[in-house]
This record gives structure tokens, sequence and C-alpha cells, in this order.
């Protein structure tokens, strides 16, 4: 009797275990093809591992699971995924889990997988099928299913309620029906516990709704996790090593960084020989910012920008405008990174938005002295108040010399600042009218095709001699998607901001030097540069 009920007990904490722990379950319970064409149980590889460990660590915080995985080529990322929306759809009730992918073929595929983890599943965990057709196997009993798609249709999510997503390649959905397709998705999901939802995808470009999605993770404004899987995390991304090898510079620099080793760097050199290296950072990348390329050629040094991204200073604290002084708080607009310093000489570069919640950012960058960027005051307000904000950002640094660009919305600010609020360290230009031989004042920066790339490119060039400490991540990577079109113009890529980058101009010109403006023709500018 007593060894019965320690078998019963026994049993008991098996099904239990299979029941809520998914890596006990898929090496028991689920089959895949290998590369080499044999049906062998998944046994989670390193980068599976990864995202098992973060999903088990959201599900114990939050209690369910919202997850965005930015990642290199074929880790088996859709394989864990897949895997784990059949385990809940098989062995809890009233779950219907969907899968989108970006092509048909995807779909096929994915769903194949499914019925393959079905089919060769042990009959004691086996759920017994109302029916399966091409798209959905649905099992009677639990009242449970499990539904592929493929995006760029209009209604998919539309009238269902999910428990289960899986988002496979968002990057790749069709631009124009992507964010429908995601906002339709999502919008079936309820927000309870239980209920799961995988976006998984490599890198597309600097704009769409993966980008965005996995940006707003990062900085914790949605609600995802954010999980990067580097391509060296999967340990068949290796190959044989010649006897002739030998380790370039910057492969010697790479292998101490990520602790590489000849075979993972003979991986990478054949690749980048075969695809080239922007293209290699894209599908194999080592950090975040190497996946996400951009359309165009950047202004900007993109490896210089993202070793900086890895040295920014920690935030010191946020701070909101009270009244007329800044006080602490946790959601205010004002970052700092470096304190306040009484006698210091600052400097602050302005760019002016609507004020629109879905718009453009008014932008304030804080310099000292030494080029170091001190604070960043970045929000939605109307150029009135911002004149107001940047009032008491001058006098909290030491009557900080402003120069705010007096284009569009920047008008109203500058009139503001310089003459309702007269503020007493403000930018002007001095204007002369050849044909009335008069001089007139000119509030602000008046941004032209001439002035633009001007402090841009002093921008530019205080960034290739190292002369700007840069903290914060955001104004670094809008520069990383500040782009120089086809045209030759500069400006953001699309469907990105570049408030950050002319702000930071703005304050880096006026703290070169007072600037005279000049007469040439652009051939003359061409000439000089």
């Amino acid at each position: 009797m007593k060894m019965e009920q320690k078998l019963d007990q026994r049993l008991v904490k098996i099904r239990k275990e299979l029941l809520t722990n998914f890596k006990f379950y898929s090496n028991a319970a689920l089959k895949i093809r290998t590369k080499t064409g044999q049906i062998a149980p998944l046994k989670l590889n390193n980068a599976q591992k990864i995202l098992d460990k973060a999903v088990s660590s959201q599900l114990k915080t939050d209690g369910k699971v919202r997850i965005i995985i930015l990642k290199a080529r074929q880790q088996g990322l859709s394989t864990y995924t897949g895997g784990y929306l059949y385990h809940s759809v098989s062995q809890r009730p009233a779950c219907k889990a969907m899968v989108v992918t970006h092509h048909a073929d995807s779909t096929r595929a994915l769903f194949d997988m499914t019925k393959r983890f079905h089919e060769h599943c042990p009959d004691i965990l086996k759920p017994k099928t109302k029916y399966s057709s091409r798209r959905e196997l649905n099992f009677n009993i639990l009242d449970s299913s499990f539904i592929v798609a493929t995006a760029g249709g209009e209604s998919i999510g539309r009238g269902e309620t999910l428990t289960h997503v899986h988002a496979s390649e968002l990057g790749f959905w069709q631009k124009s029906t992507a964010l429908d397709n995601w906002n339709g998705l999502t919008q079936a999901v309820p927000n309870a516990k239980g209920t799961c939802i995988f976006v998984e995808s490599t890198a597309n470009g600097v704009n769409g709704v993966f980008y965005d999605l996995w940006r707003g993770a990062v900085d914790g404004k949605n609600g995802y996790v954010p999980v990067f899987i580097p391509w060296f995390a999967d340990p068949e991304y290796r190959e044989a090593i010649p006897e002739s090898f030998e380790r370039t510079p910057e492969e010697e620099d790479l292998s101490k960084l990520y602790d590489l080793d000849d075979g993972q760097l003979m991986f990478r050199r054949h690749k980048i020989a075969q695809n080239g290296i922007d293209l290699f950072r894209q599908e194999y990348p080592s950090e975040p910012e190497e996946a996400f390329l951009t359309t165009g050629r950047p202004v900007f040094n993109p490896e210089q920008l993202q070793e900086k991204i890895k040295t920014t200073r920690d935030l010191s604290e946020r701070l909101a405008l009270e009244g007329e002084e800044f006080v602490n708080n946790a959601r205010g607009e004002l970052s700092t990174f470096r304190p306040h310093v009484p006698g210091e000489q600052y400097v602050i570069g302005a760019d002016v938005a609507m004020g629109i919640r879905t718009g453009d950012y008014s932008v304030a960058q804080v310099l000292d002295s030494k080029k170091r960027q001190v604070a960043i005051w970045r929000g939605h307000v109307h150029p009135d108040y911002f004149a107001q904000v940047l009032y008491a950002l001058g006098d909290y640094y030491n009557e900080a010399f402003i120069c705010v660009e007096n284009n569009s919305h920047g008008i109203l600010t500058c009139t503001r600042l310089g003459k309702d609020l007269a503020y007493p360290n403000f930018y002007t230009e001095v204007q002369h009218d050849k044909i009335t031989d008069r001089e007139t004042v000119k509030l602000g920066f008046s941004t032209t095709a001439k002035t633009k790339p001007l402090i841009i490119d002093q921008l530019r060039a205080s960034m290739r001699k190292d002369e700007i400490e840069l903290n914060c991540k955001t104004t670094l990577r809008e520069m990383m998607t500040y782009i120089v079109t086809a045209s030759g113009s500069m400006q953001a890529e699309s469907s990105c901001f570049d408030d950050t980058v002319i702000s930071l101009a703005l304050a880096n010109h006026v703290h070169t030097g007072a600037w005279t403006p000049i007469e040439s023709t652009s051939e003359f500018y061409i000439e000089v540069i």
C-alpha cells in the first residue's frame, strides 16, 4: 500500500511538472525534425533556454507573458514558441492560440511543425481532436484550439477572443497592413493572467511596428519584456578552422568582448565575405543596435554611436517643472546625468514642436563648458509653454546661453522667451537689408538649406574628434537613424524622430562660438568642405 501511495505521489508530481514546466514537457513530449531529417525530442538549445528563462521570470512576476524577441537567424525560437503554444492548448481547457507569420510558406511550415508535435505526442498526453484542417487544430473535450494565419488580410484577430498569440517575423509583415493586423491581434487578447503574446523577428530597418514595439519595450513604456539573443548564443554558428587562420585585430577585440572562439570567428568571417558587414550585423547581430540598419547613408558613425550607448552615464534624476522651479518627479520630462554646478557655464539648444502627443517632441539639450551632456528635456508641450520651460531651465543652469530654432512653431517660443519673458542670455541673429541698408535683430536660429548642413557638419566634426560626452540613449539612437537621403538632404529615417539631433546640433553650434551668417554660393560651400 505504501509503495502504491509513493507511486501515486510520484505520478502526481510528474503530471504537475508536465503541466507547469515547459522545459520538462518539451523534452518528454515534443518531437521535432532535425536538420538531418530525423525525428528527435525538443531539447532546448542555448537560445531557447534564454527565452525560457525570460518567460518563466515574467510569469512569476506578472502571471502572463508579453515578450518581444530580437534575434539572429534560425536559432529555433519559432520552434520554442510553437511548442509553448501547443503545450498550452493541448494541456489546458479553454485556450485559443493563434500564430501569424509574414508569408504563406512560413505559415504552412509552422503549422506542419505543430501537427508534428501532436502526431508524435505520447498518447497519455495527447488530447483528442474534434477536427483538423489546413489552418486549425481543435480539441473538443478541452474546448481549446490552435489557429494559423498569414499577415496581410484586414480581419486578423477581429472578432476573436484569444489567450495565446505568436507574431512571427513581425518586422517583415506587409507594411500597409502591419499596424492594423497587429492592433486587431493584440486587442483580441484580454489583459488577464495566463495569457501570452510572443513577438519575434529579425530586424528589418529602423521603422515599422516591430521597431517601434522593440524601442518601447527597451524604454519600459509598453509592458513588453525585450529579449535579445545574439548570434553567438547558438553553438552551431561556427566553422572549421584552417591551419592558416590568424585573427585580425578586430577579431581579437571581438573575441575578448564576447568570448568568441576561432570557430565562431571563422563563421563570422565567411558570412561577411558572402553578404557584407551590414547584412551580417542585421541578420547576425552581437548587440541590438547592430540589427537595425538604416535605408540611407548614416550621417554619424554607427559604430561610434553603438560604443557610446554602452558607456553612457546612469540617469541621475528626473525633474518636472512645477510653477517656476524644477522638482524631483519620476515621470518628469527633464532627465539629468550630471549634477548642477554653481558658476559653471552652460549652453542650451532647443528644437520646438507643435505639442501634439502623437507628433514630434520639443527638446532642449544642456551642455556644460566641457561639452558634456548634463541634461535633456523632452516632451509634448505647446510652443508658448515651452518658452516657460526654457526660461526655468536656463535659470536653473546659471542663466545658460539658449539657442532656439525659430522655424515654424519656434517663432512663438522665441518671441515669448526673448520679448515677453525677456530672458537675458538668448541667441539672436543680426540681419542686414542690402536695399534699405538697415539692420534688424531676429530672435533665435534660422535653419535654412545653408545653415542646417553647417550645424550638422559641426556636430559631426565634434563627434569625430570625440569632443562631446553623450549620456542620453534616445539622443544616440536618433543619431543612428539620421541619414543622408538619395537626394542629398539630411533628415531622420522614415517614421523616426530627429528632435534630439537638431537641438544637440544647436547647443554644439553656440558652444563652438558665435556664428556669423556666410553669404556664399552652394558651389563655394562644397569647395570649402
